[in-house]
C-alpha cells in the first residue's frame, strides 16, 4: 500500500476544534470555498486535494480506498491533529466513512455527503464508460458528461461562476489520478461494514442526485448505528455548490454551527 503526501491548507482559529474537508473525484479543495466563512467561525479547517487532484502528487494507478484513507489520516498527522471532525462529498464522503471504520479513535464525527458505500454492477459500468471517454477525449471529455450530473439547470443558468470554478478544478485532475480513483470506486465495499461504525455520522443526500440517491443514502443511514439522515431539496450531486444555503442548514445542527439554523443560510448567502 502506497501513501501519498497530499497538498493541504489550514484556516480558522488555531485553538478551535479541527474539521477536515475532503473533495469529490474531479474536484479540489476549492469546492468548499462557499462554506469557509461559516465553518471558520467554529473550526480550524483543513482542506486537502486527493491524490491526482489539484496540487497533490499523482502516484501510479490503480488506487484502493485503503490508500486514499491512509492519505487523509496522514494529513491529520502532518498537522499534529489527534482527533478531528471529517466532512466529505462523493469520493470524499466515502473516504470519510473509511476513516471512521479504520481509525474511529481519530474521528469526532462524520458528515458523509452524496456518497455510496457499495459498487453494484451499473455503478461499476458507469466508471468503465467514463474511463473510455477519457481514453478517447481526455479529461475534458469526461467533464462534458459530468457537469449536468453535478449541478442543477437553474444553478448553471443563474450562477455560471459556480460551474466555471468546478470546471477549473476538474481540469486540474490528472488522467492517471482520475483513473486511479475510479478503480478505487469500482472496488467500494463499505456497506456490509457500516454496522461496525462507532462514530456519529450524518448522511446528506441531494434530492435530485442520480448517483447517490436519497434512497441509497437512507439505506446507508439505516445500516449505520445512531446515524442521522437528511435530504437537501432540489440538489444534484455536488450539493454544497448546487445549493449552498440549504446545505449549510442541513449540516448546521450536526456540526454545532449555530443555534438558529435559519440564520446559518442567511449568513452564507
Amino acid at each position: 500500500m502506497t501513501q501519498t503526501r497530499l497538498h493541504s491548507t489550514v484556516s480558522g482559529p488555531e485553538d478551535a476544534p479541527v474539521l477536515l474537508l475532503l473533495n469529490s473525484l474531479g474536484a479540489t479543495r476549492a469546492m468548499w470555498d462557499a462554506q469557509l466563512p461559516l465553518l471558520e467561525r467554529f473550526y480550524r479547517v483543513i482542506r486537502c486535494d486527493t491524490r491526482g487532484h489539484g496540487q497533490s502528487p499523482t502516484p501510479p494507478s490503480p488506487y484502493s480506498f485503503d490508500e486514499i484513507v491512509a492519505d487523509s489520516l496522514a494529513v491529520l498527522d502532518s498537522h499534529g491533529v489527534e482527533k478531528a471532525t471529517v466532512m466529505g462529498l462523493s469520493l470524499g464522503g466515502m473516504t470519510a466513512l473509511g476513516m471512521g471504520l479504520t481509525a474511529p479513535e481519530r474521528i469526532e464525527r462524520l458528515v458523509c455527503c452524496a456518497a455510496r458505500s457499495d459498487a453494484p454492477q451499473p455503478f461499476v459500468q458507469s466508471w468503465h464508460d467514463r474511463l473510455a471517454k477519457m481514453a478517447d477525449g481526455g479529461i475534458e471529455a469526461v467533464w462534458a458528461g459530468t457537469i449536468g450530473f453535478w449541478l442543477s439547470e437553474d444553478t448553471r443558468r443563474d450562477h455560471p461562476g459556480r460551474e466555471a470554478t468546478l470546471r477549473e478544478g476538474f481540469l486540474q485532475t490528472t488522467e492517471e489520478g482520475y483513473r486511479g480513483c475510479a478503480h478505487a470506486l469500482m472496488g467500494l465495499d463499505y456497506l456490509r461494514r457500516l454496522g461496525e461504525m462507532k462514530v456519529p455520522v450524518l448522511f446528506v443526500a441531494g434530492e435530485n442526485d442520480g448517483g447517490a440517491t436519497p434512497d441509497t443514502m437512507r439505506a446507508m443511514a439505516e445500516a449505520c448505528p445512531g446515524s442521522e439522515f437528511t435530504v437537501v431539496p432540489g440538489a444534484k450531486h455536488v450539493i454544497n455548490v448546487d445549493r449552498p444555503e440549504d446545505f449549510a442548514v442541513a449540516v448546521a445542527g450536526f456540526l454545532d454551527l449555530d443555534d438558529d439554523q435559519s440564520a446559518v443560510g442567511r449568513k452564507l448567502a
